[in-house]
């Protein structure tokens, strides 16, 4: 009984465990982001709905946006008149299996019947055939990974759990404002009938979406098909830029990782979610974080901080380490080392005011002496007020050394072609600043330390702030 239970454990992880964390890992033969500077896609699931899809069409429609629809057969066939208007209005449309149901509990052949009986009640009204599947819960298994005839799986980048009422119409638009930006793929559904889902949820999803969609169009973002994103990505490959069904340029970004790449990400960012839990690292936003920390003592020579203090042997600090997914999102999506800088100074300016607010809000933090880090020699940290100093040589020197190279391969826009410049910069520092001083400049005065002018930020910019910090023994 104990060896059948295994056989069934082990062809059970083969046919669907295995290949659903092979596409969130490593996006095999699934399509979930894209890349461009200045585009996204906005894609529905589990329609059309009587009641919300018409209403999504019309908002759609208000912002000249493009979606794509996820439809759900037994659905689809209700309605062949907002499948129609759909396709009248320019939509992509693909399947997401003729009834809600995961592919976990199906063979490969109701897998393919699923998708074809689907498939034919679209072609039937738009007299198009559509090649674009997702899978629903986006759960794959091994035959998915199987050529069906041209059929692109579809997946996702961002989702907010719009299909729960309870988030209500604020969270949403909250969780989906920090997801806004080119190249991401939005999970939405406009059909609360799903099992786990709430029939009213779609209404919230709405008026997020709207407020989305508003904000968009200021930073002039455009929504389009899973198809032209598709196939913006393929050109950013090639280094080249798309033109769009109505003429508009789309701005590419920089090239996909190769495989080979993508595997020493993967390991890296495993490795520092291992690292976390060791060591239980803490940050002050949880949503979205940026930075990391944790207290220690400090261990070396006394260094000389702003205001004349001394950091001595022995005093309580905030070690301080940066989120690598964080840096190597922000890396990946940077074209050059002023837009990866500029990146990074934003989000420095909006995290040490949460940070010192948080040390004040702790008193058990109140006898902490400074923020402390690793950095790659740079003119970054000196502008936020840390005082930058030479590593004692020796082993951890070296050691980091090796690591904050190998972290500027893997998220600086340039790669390894940056280490070829101004290596005798590549050098690893020691960042330090008072925990007096944080409080004062990013929390007491009521606003955070602004960055002086246009030369301080192209200083700044020049060196391509990368201040990857690491754990200390």
């Amino acid at each position: 009984m104990e060896t059948l239970l295994l056989w069934l454990f082990y062809i059970s992880s083969l046919y669907a465990f295995i290949p659903g964390l092979i596409t969130r890992i490593f996006g095999f033969r699934v399509f979930r982001h894209g890349v461009s500077d200045d585009t996204f896609a906005l894609t529905f699931d589990d329609g059309p709905d009587p009641v919300y899809t018409p209403q999504l069409l019309d908002l759609l429609k208000r912002y000249d946006a493009k979606a794509t629809f996820f439809l759900v057969g037994s659905n689809a066939e209700k309605h062949p008149d907002l499948i129609k208007r759909m396709h009248d209005e320019g939509h992509l449309i693909g399947s997401h299996n003729y009834v809600h149901k995961t592919n976990w509990l199906m063979g490969p052949a109701a897998v393919k019947k699923q998708i074809q009986k689907t498939s034919k009640i679209i072609q039937d009204v738009t007299g198009v055939k559509t090649n674009y599947y997702r899978p629903p819960w986006g759960i794959v298994n091994l035959f998915d990974f199987a050529k069906r005839g041209d059929t692109q799986i579809v997946l996702w980048s961002a989702m907010f759990s719009d299909w729960r009422e309870r988030i209500g119409a604020d969270r949403l638009t909250d969780r989906m404002m920090k997801k806004l930006r080119g190249g991401e793929v939005f999970l939405l559904h406009d059909c609360g009938t799903t099992l786990g889902a709430n029939s009213e949820a779609p209404g919230e999803m709405l008026i997020a979406l709207e407020r989305v969609l508003q904000e968009a169009k200021k930073r002039k973002l455009r929504s389009i098909r899973v198809d032209e994103l598709i196939r913006t990505s393929e050109l950013a490959r090639k280094g080249r830029s798309e033109t769009a069904s109505d003429g508009k340029v789309t701005r590419v970004g920089p090239k996909r990782l190769s495989w080979s790449k993508r595997c020493v990400v993967f390991l890296w960012l495993l490795w520092e979610k291992i690292f976390h839990l060791l060591f239980q690292l803490q940050t002050v936003n949880k949503e979205e974080p940026f930075l990391h920390f944790r207290i220690r003592a400090y261990h070396g020579k006394t260094v000389e901080m702003n205001g004349g203090i001394s950091l001595c042997s022995g005093d309580r600090v905030i070690e301080l380490h940066f989120d690598n997914q964080k840096l190597f999102e922000i890396g990946s999506r940077s074209k050059s080392p002023v837009q990866l800088a500029i990146k990074m100074v934003r989000n420095m300016e909006k995290e040490l005011p949460k940070l010192a607010k948080h040390v004040v809000d702790h008193h058990d933090l109140h006898d902490v002496k400074a923020l402390y880090g690793v950095s790659m020699i740079n003119r970054g940290p000196e502008k936020f007020g840390f005082t930058v100093t030479d590593l004692p040589k020796g082993w951890f020197a070296k050691s980091s050394q090796m690591y904050l190279k190998f972290l500027l391969r893997v998220i600086h826009p340039d790669g390894g072609s940056r280490l070829k410049q101004s290596t005798e910069q590549m050098i690893p520092k020691l960042i330090v600043m008072p925990i007096d001083y944080l409080v004062k400049q990013y929390l007491t005065d009521g606003s955070h330390r602004k960055m002086a002018g246009k030369q301080e930020k192209e200083e700044i910019e020049e060196e391509a702030v990368l201040s990857a910090t690491i754990s200390c023994p």
